[in-house]
């Protein structure tokens, strides 16, 4: 006994000094003889039909069902950014409605510049615009927590740019979720936790199945889902009015969601099948506004004597489809042909709130408000065909890939109920408290168009040179063509060792809601912020650019992001159980779409410059719009390896370790407008704190997971060490209000124990409870905001939870 516990200490001291790898899966290496031709086949950023993840001309990571299960978390996008170094998942917080989709991002660059795909498919993106000083600000990005993590087989996540494959978007990589399928097997899962401070109860259940169709010619596989989440909240009291004690929320919202997800296919003859997937799901979501005190100008003592927070609703609608059939002719040739559909429409509220300038003209006003409705779809028809060829002048056959692409894509933004946006003419503040309604002149319904075609070749020139080579045009309604390609090689110096790299250029379109949006929203500005005002709370609006007030303060029509992307990197498995491998990459963004800093219309040069111009009578302090204003420089390397211990009688351990070095800069700030300077006021078209923060330096640079899963018998331990490295918060004007904040470590444990066909889980996220560093007094809102928005793991501290399943 003494013996093979002296054998697993061993083990672990080696695993901590050798390393390991991303948290990909717990599969032994190949033999030395098969290492570059076994392993998962993969579908992403390749039309070939054998190419696996080891032998990938590209960097990729295969991530499978059991490995997101064993993150502890009931959320995609949060399991992801526990197992990927370059992906992240910040978790805003006292920013309107943008923690009901919480964006992630890859790289360090926007939500919206990851293409997101699910069973090879383009997926829709969310109906919510992050417009508040978030990370991800500015982007209509996918809610990848749509899609819930017992229907998924595995994902694949590209770290490189796919434009010439898939098309807009895919700057930074592309996230490929693959269902299960089948009618074998399934599991039904109950979860449930909180965190050690006593709040943020949550529970979910889950189940998966799938059930033969007509003698086995077909299957339909079911996933449902259902949970509830209670808000969490780290505010402090305000400490210019202590006796109140907490009166700020401050934290996750209060969220229940409900998912049917469904995934079939059936046999159409011998060389063809029919194949559909789709979902419907519902989410619930309540966030908090800014407390109201007496103190405040928005307080309203009859109404509310102790003070008021609003709080603000969104009902999510999410649902898609997708339909198509795929075969393969007697000739070779492999042919899909789909047809997919996919919306999300947001419908939001207010509750405990009132409209002052309601108030005071017809001398009531309604606590609980209906604020209006965003609505996005997309509708997309895809042919694509591919065949092997072989020719006497290659040694290895040719992939042939090519297709076409239909794709529709709409916005709507509906109204909201008069009183919600009501300001009347009283001068007292109007709108909704917390979240004002939709108004009509923010109304309207767009949509646009794009034809696109591609080609593919790809091949080993020689045994040991693989190749691929893609292009791809678009044809947009609304901004016309581009085109994007993508060239990379792979030499592989012996079974073991394999340098790869490869360069494309790539493009995003602007997105309708970028292009269209419009609407006043109530926010806290700090001390030094761009509209020139006292800290405090003010309302500022978002209009179009080339509406008629955007166009006289600068505004342009958009135009789309243009990318340059270039990978190099090596794979090395030098023994059976080790594998490793590192890539460099620098990706350059031209004409990247920013939404601006807040052009104050307070000042009286501005409503003088402004109401010559007959634009009178605004409700707000200061207004923003989006602007291909910069361009940005991402360089950055990933490690990725992995090593699996065979201890015999003692058990198994798979030991991983991945990094990512990730720096973002503004390489290009393009020229004031002539119309922001001819004010000579200073307005500039993006402020300090997106061009150091937000683009660049606001997501920590470093990023390392180690991780370990211990297997003996009915037994198996797993924990992570994350370490996040620094990041910086700018202030918007002044830079004696930055505040850098120090890396920190966390510890992520569970303990399962499987007994036949259950498995029964006890673990705790963030074991040692670690807080970000507090924020500098002056950032705090007077105390009730001790904690950064922008910290990657968010403030909530530690989280214990428990797990039931029954798999079959």
């Amino acid at each position: 006994m003494h013996q093979r516990y002296h054998k697993l200490a061993s083990a672990l001291l080696l695993a901590l000094s050798a390393g390991g790898a991303v948290a990909q899966d717990a599969t032994p290496a190949p033999a030395p003889d098969k290492a570059k031709n076994l392993g998962t086949v993969i579908v992403t950023g390749t039309r070939a039909d054998n190419r696996t993840e080891s032998s990938s001309l590209t960097p990729i990571d295969v991530v499978s069902a059991k490995v997101l299960q064993q993150t502890g978390t009931a959320e995609l996008s949060t399991a992801l950014a526990r197992i990927i170094p370059s992906l992240t998942f910040p978790r805003p917080a006292a920013a309107d409605t943008a923690d009901s989709q919480r964006p992630a991002q890859l790289r360090g660059l926007s939500p919206d510049q990851v293409l997101v795909l699910v069973n090879g498919k383009r997926w829709h993106p969310g109906a919510i615009l992050l417009t508040n000083g978030v990370l991800g600000r500015g982007s209509q990005a996918v809610d990848l927590n749509t899609i819930p993590m017992a229907a998924i087989d595995h994902i694949e996540v590209l770290r490189d740019g796919a434009s010439a494959q898939y098309g807009s978007d895919a700057i930074a990589g592309v996230i490929n979720i693959v269902l299960k399928g089948g009618a074998d097997g399934g599991a039904v899962e109950l979860s449930g936790g909180q965190y050690s401070a006593g709040d943020g109860r949550q529970w979910q259940g889950s189940a998966n199945f799938g059930l033969p169709l007509n003698n086995d010619q077909g299957w339909l596989r079911f996933t449902l889902q259902n949970g509830h989440q209670d808000y969490s909240n780290r505010a402090g009291p305000n400490r210019t009015r202590a006796w109140e004690g907490t009166t700020q929320r401050f934290g996750d919202p209060e969220v229940g969601d409900h998912n049917l997800f469904l995934n079939g296919q059936y046999k159409l003859g011998v060389s063809a099948e029919l194949y559909a997937f789709g979902h419907v799901g519902k989410r619930d979501s309540t966030s908090p506004a800014f407390f109201r005190n007496l103190a405040n100008s928005n307080s309203v003592p009859s109404l509310y004597p102790n003070g008021y927070l609003p709080l603000e609703n969104s009902d999510s609608l999410d649902q898609s489809l997708v339909f198509g059939v795929r075969g393969k002719t007697a000739g070779g040739w492999r042919w899909d042909v789909s047809a997919n559909y996919g919306g999300n429409r947001v419908s939001y509220g207010t509750q405990n709130s009132v409209n002052r300038a309601f108030l005071h003209d017809f001398g009531y006003s309604p606590t609980s408000f209906h604020d209006g409705i965003l609505s996005a779809s997309q509708q997309a028809f895809d042919v694509d065909i591919a065949k092997e060829f072989s020719t006497g002048w290659l040694p290895n056959p040719v992939t042939l890939a090519f297709g076409a692409e239909y794709l529709r894509q709409a916005y709507k933004i509906d109204a909201g109920d008069l009183a919600s946006y009501y300001t009347g003419t009283s001068g007292v503040s109007g709108g909704a408290q917390g979240f004002g309604g939709f108004q009509p002149a923010n109304a309207g319904s767009h949509s646009r168009h794009d034809v696109a075609e591609y080609i593919s070749l790809e091949t080993n020139l020689t045994d040991k040179l693989g190749s691929s080579l893609a292009v791809r045009h678009e044809d947009y309604s609304d901004f016309g063509t581009t085109t994007s390609g993508a060239l990379a090689l792979r030499y592989d110096f012996t079974d073991r060792f394999a340098l790869r790299g490869s360069a494309s250029t790539g493009f995003r379109a602007p997105s309708l809601a970028q292009q269209y949006y419009s609407y006043v929203s109530s926010l806290y500005y700090g001390a030094g912020n761009s509209l020139g005002l006292p800290a405090g709370i003010y309302n500022t609006g978002i209009v179009p650019s080339t509406s008629p007030v955007a166009r006289l303060l600068g505004g342009e029509p958009l135009k789309p992001e243009k990318s340059r992307n270039f990978t190099v990197g090596a794979v090395w498995n030098p023994i059976d159980a080790l594998n490793l491998s590192v890539d460099l990459y620098q990706i350059t963004i031209d004409n990247r779409i920013v939404l601006s800093s807040n052009l104050s219309t307070s000042k009286p040069a501005v409503q003088s410059y402004l109401a010559a111009n007959g634009i009178t009578g605004l409700n707000y302090s200061g207004i923003a719009y989006f602007t291909n204003a910069v361009n940005t420089r991402t360089r950055g390397v990933d490690l990725v390896t992995s090593y699996l211990f065979d201890l015999g009688n003692a058990g198994t351990l798979q030991t991983t370790l991945s990094y990512n070095y990730n720096k973002n800069k503004v390489t290009d700030v393009k020229a004031n407008p002539a119309a922001l300077d001819a004010l000579g006021l200073n307005l500039k078209r993006i402020d300090r704190r997106d061009q150091y923060g937000l683009l660049a330096d606001t997501t920590p640079r470093s990023k390392l997971i180690l991780s370990g899963l211990y297997n003996i018998d009915r037994w198996s331990v797993s924990g992570t060490v994350t370490r996040y490295g620094k990041f910086t918060s700018y202030n918007s004007t002044n830079p004696a209000l930055d505040q850098t904040f120090a890396s920190k470590w966390l510890l992520d444990l569970a303990l399962n124990y499987n007994l036949d066909r259950w498995t029964f889980t006890l673990g705790a996220d963030n074991v040692f409870d670690t807080y970000p560093d507090r924020v500098i007094p002056a950032n705090d809102n007077n105390g009730t905001l001790p904690y950064s928005v922008f910290s990657p793991f968010g403030f909530n501290g530690a989280y214990v939870y428990g797990k039931v399943a029954y798999r079959w």
